[in-house]
């Protein structure tokens, strides 16, 4: 099981931590998103044989956030 903190630019919603925890929690393999807005930041917990971190970081970027 990884475990892996992003740093997520372009959140300043609610709107923002929904779309994120949902579509990457919807993701095969992952078992915990949870956002810190206040934070800029993305902790994710994941079975990288199900996931890869590419994978994660397409799906958060595909909903118009910078992953950096």
């Amino acid at each position: 099981m990884g475990n892996l903190t992003l740093n997520i630019q372009g959140m300043s919603c609610g709107h923002c931590v929904s779309a994120i925890e949902t579509s990457v929690g919807d993701l095969a393999g992952v078992s915990r998103v949870k956002v810190k807005l206040d934070d800029a930041q993305v902790e994710v917990s994941f079975n990288e044989s199900q996931v890869s971190l590419d994978t994660i970081k397409e799906t958060i970027e595909d909903q118009g956030y910078e992953v950096g």
